[in-house]
């Protein structure tokens, strides 16, 4: 058994956007076969059924049962262009940021996660016009 590095670099699986609170592994898949000295087929489940399952070493990491190394494929939800899907609960806190010439708000949001709390900061004209509700709530 190993569990599967997430390339964030490469544009070819992502499995969320860059940051702390992305996910390093996924996993874990069972190897079919080696091939080759430097390669192994995994079986990959039904929703990853469009990525190859043919991977370099590199890419691979001994499956141990640290929790903190990868998250269950079951709580991993993603969408056809392989990004996380996930939810916000609410809007936390708001700000505005100032940059030279602008003034850019920007809100805390937090987003519902299997693996806990999460919250990021997202600029808030981005915020309402994906989940008006938030703000309609709020005011």
């Amino acid at each position: 058994m190993v569990i599967l590095k997430v390339s964030h670099w490469k544009g070819i699986v992502r499995f969320g956007k860059k940051g702390k609170l992305a996910p390093r592994y996924v996993g874990p898949f069972k190897v079919l076969e080696r091939i080759g000295k430097v390669a192994y087929r995994l079986e990959l489940p039904q929703e990853l059924s469009n990525v190859h399952p043919t991977f370099h070493v590199s890419n691979l990491k001994k499956y141990l049962a640290d929790e903190n190394l990868h998250i269950p494929l079951d709580e991993v939800r993603i969408d056809e262009s392989m990004h996380f899907i996930k939810k916000p609960v609410k809007i936390v806190d708001g700000e505005v940021k100032k940059l030279k010439n602008k003034r850019i708000p920007i809100v805390l949001v937090k987003w519902d996660s299997n693996r806990g709390p999460e919250l990021t900061w997202e600029r808030e004209d981005q915020m309402k016009t994906k989940y008006p509700q938030l703000f309609n709530s709020n005011s």
